[in-house]
C-alpha cells in the first residue's frame, strides 16, 4: 500500500503518516488485524490493499469537499 500510495505523488500533492497500530492501543482495538488500512481526515479508504480509485477520486477533490 505504501508504495502504490508514493507513486501518486507525482499526480498529488499529500502529506503521509505511517502508524504502526501495535503501538497505539486504541488502533490496536479498532484494526486488529484489518492492516494495512489507509485513512484520511477520520475517514477509511481501503483496507489490505489500496484501491486505485478511491484514493485518486479521494485526492482530486477540493480540500473543503472531503467533510
Amino acid at each position: 500500500m505504501l508504495a502504490a500510495l508514493e507513486a501518486l505523488r507525482g499526480e498529488f500533492s499529500f502529506d503521509l503518516t505511517v502508524i504502526d497500530i501495535d503501538t497505539v492501543p486504541a488502533l490496536a482495538v479498532r484494526y486488529d488485524e484489518l492492516v494495512p488500512v489507509l485513512e484520511c481526515e477520520g475517514r477509511e479508504l481501503c483496507r489490505y490493499f489500496i484501491s486505485d480509485g478511491v484514493v485518486r477520486q479521494y485526492l482530486s477533490r477540493r480540500p473543503e469537499e472531503w467533510y
